[in-house]
Formats: structure tokens, sequence, C-alpha cells
């Protein structure tokens, strides 16, 4: 498959969003950015285009996609939704927060991966709102990427990722937030927050305080279908094996810097992920340190972490060793990422 590229550099080119519709309205699949990360798009309401998505990504028929609308009117995709529900599309939309709720007939199966759920959202990217509405249908749309690396957030990844897999990728920049949406379910009652996201809990709770959060929700298990992308299979994982340290700022720095050395002795080459403010420990001359920003500014830890993966990739590591974040705010959606990413392969310290 030849694949059109085509990325924004200074302004939206509306012969090209018109073009991308048209490849969606005949069943075709287009990735495309918003806010969040870049997203992986098709008619969300037929199905054969839906199959299409599993198979450009390599994605488990049994991971449920998000449809993206641009009208906050859903009577057409949810049987109903909850007043709290409402109150947060109010508050939160459009932007990166994706709602669970009862689907009617007309979401296939195979965008729901077979639950009577579906998950939707209202982007705020620009290029993404203008794709919608020129397609006439709500898009369903995974991270662009091959299923199970870290999601693209910007032009380059996805056409290292899609190029030829796909009918065409639409670029206009790096994505502003860089984690996927926080996704709250009310299928349920009460509401679950299944994957934390920019939208913080906290955030939540000044809506709904009747949302609850437990880690252990966030996974399913090998025989149970997800409600919600990310939640079964290994994500976010970049090539080489991924371990998480935490604990005490000082025992973590030496314990990374002791398992570095212990690694380069086995002749492994060794990446570091942490923050800027440990760029001196870290960048050595025998260790690939990445730096996703400073501490103190969560948004910009988060706004880089997939790429700060993917290019560990590019730098041919053969382990990865990541300073924990603190679990506060957005730190709780960050440390989703990594434990992922991860394996949930944690040593604390």
């Amino acid at each position: 498959m030849e694949t059109i590229k085509v990325n924004f550099e200074n302004r939206i080119d509306m012969e090209w969003i018109e073009q991308g519709a048209e490849i969606i309205k005949r069943g075709g699949v287009v990735a495309f950015p918003t806010e969040t990360v870049y997203g992986l798009g098709a008619d969300a309401l037929n199905q054969d285009a839906v199959k299409k998505i599993f198979e450009a990504k390599g994605r488990p028929q049994d991971n449920p996609l998000i449809i993206h609308v641009a009208d906050a009117d859903l009577s057409a995709f949810a049987q109903e939704i909850p007043g709290k529900a409402q109150e947060l599309m109010d508050k939160f939309w459009p932007g990166p927060l994706t709602l669970i709720l009862k689907k009617t007939d007309l979401i296939p199966m195979e965008t729901s991966a077979g639950l009577d759920t579906v998950g939707i959202r209202m982007p705020s990217n620009e290029t993404a709102m203008l794709l919608i509405r020129a397609s006439g249908c709500p898009i369903a749309a995974p991270s662009a990427n091959i299923s199970g690396k870290p999601s693209p957030t910007n032009f380059r990844r996805c056409v290292e990722d899609l190029d030829g897999r796909v009918d065409m990728i639409i670029g206009d920049g790096s994505s502003i937030v860089g984690l996927e949406s926080t996704i709250v379910d009310y299928s349920v009652h009460p509401p679950r927050l299944l994957r934390p996201g920019y939208i913080t809990y906290d955030d939540l709770l000044t809506v709904d305080h009747e949302i609850v959060y437990d880690e252990a929700m966030t996974r399913a298990d090998e025989k149970e279908i997800p409600k919600a992308p990310g939640m079964k299979y290994r994500h976010y994982a970049p090539k080489a094996p991924l371990t998480i340290i935490t604990g005490n700022e000082g025992k973590v720095e030496k314990r990374i810097l002791a398992l570095a050395e212990n690694y380069q002795n086995q002749g492994k080459v060794v990446g570091v992920l942490a923050p800027k403010e440990r760029e001196k420990m870290y960048n050595k001359e025998n260790i690939r340190f990445i730096s996703l920003g400073s501490e103190k500014n969560s948004s910009e830890i988060a706004r880089n972490l997939f790429e700060g993966l993917r290019t560990f990739d590019d730098l041919n590591v053969d382990v990865i060793l990541a300073e924990g974040f603190s679990e506060k705010g957005v730190g709780v959606a960050i440390m989703n990422r990594l434990k992922k990413a991860s394996g949930f392969n944690i040593i604390e310290v």
C-alpha cells in the first residue's frame, strides 16, 4: 500500500483534510494528530473499516476502540448519559477525557470488541475536529503505532510505524499533552477511573465525588475483555527491557548507577530515564541519558515520556533504567504508563 503523507507545518490545508475525509468515507484508514497522541482512524460505524485498524496495528481483536466525535450530542451512540457524565463533558470537552457508556446498536461489535459499552471523546486538536466533521461520522481511533510500542506524539513516529500500512498520515506538530486520554467508566456505579491521564483524579472529583480509582482496576486478566485500551496487553513498551527504581532520591541514584555499572560489565548498552535535575549524575560517557524535563513540571514530563522511550530504540540500548516519579496529579498517569511499559518491573529502595 502506498501511503499519502502530509505534514502541516504552518497552517492547516483543507484540501488535504477533505482528501483524508474521503478516504475515511470509503472505508480507509487515516493517521491524524490529536492533543493527546496521534490516532489511527476509520469510520467507527463501518465494521470492515474498523477491522483495518486492527490489521494495520497488529492489535488484538478484544481490545476496544475509542470513538472520536465533533458534536456533544451522543444520542445516536450512547443509550443514556448519566447527569454527572454530562457535567464532565460540559467541563472538559473538547479535551483529553473519554467516557465509557452503554452503546447503541449503531456501534458495531468490532468497534467495541464485543462489549455492550463504548468509549467516546471529543478531541480539542483542530486538525482532528476538522477531519471528523468532514468525514461525517465518528472516527474510531487508537494510537497510531504498532500495537504495544510507545504511542506516537509526532508525525515522524507515525511514519516510522505505519508507512505502507495505512492510506494516509496527517501531521501538524507534536501532541501538546503526550499521554492518552483519561478514561472514566459510567456504565457501572459508582463510576470508575480506568485510565489516569492529564485530567487528573482530583479534577474529576470536583465534578463527581463518587468516581472511584483503584490501580488494580486499571488491569484486566488474560480471560477478561478489557473495557478500555491499555488495560490488558503490554503497552507503551520500548524494545529494551525497562526497570523502574523508586524510593529515596539518593538511594535511587546510587542503585541506578550500580545497576548500570553491572550491566556495562556484561557488555550491555544502558539507557537512563530521569528528570533533567539528574543530568550531571547520569550523563556519563557510558550511559545513554534522556531527560524528560524538570521534575517540578509534570506536564512537561508527560509530554516527553513516549518520545523519550522511543528515542531509546533509536539509540539501540540493551536495558533501560528509569527513575520513578511522584504519583501526584499528572504523575499518576506518568507512572501508570511507565509501569505498563516495564511490565511492572519495579525496584523499591
